[in-house]
């Protein structure tokens, strides 16, 4: 998927992650990461997020998360709605395949 304009997915809410997700022409895979568990679980959001950008075909983004303690699952379903977002796709989020 290629990112073509920025777009923010989540809250600041306890349990929350608030993704925002910007095209980087040339730069790859930018992550920039705020979280108070950042020492404990700082590389292993990093990592949740370069998994789910390569299952999204997503080789070039600027990707800045603010974390308030979410879980993996939320992590990756906020990226993937703040990605959607950014290219333009339509998404049936009622339908577990996402109506691809």
């Amino acid at each position: 998927m290629e990112i073509k304009k920025a777009s923010m997915a989540g809250t600041l809410e306890s349990g929350d992650v608030q993704i925002m997700a910007a095209p980087n022409p040339g730069g790859g895979i930018e992550i920039e990461l705020e979280s108070d568990v950042k020492l404990q679980f700082g590389s292993a959001i990093e990592k949740t997020v370069r998994e789910e950008l390569a299952r999204l075909s997503v080789e070039e983004a600027y990707i800045r998360l603010v974390d308030k303690g979410a879980l993996d699952c939320v992590i990756r379903a906020r990226l993937e709605c703040a990605v959607c977002r950014c290219a333009g796709v339509s998404y049936d989020w009622t339908r577990e395949d996402g109506g691809k």
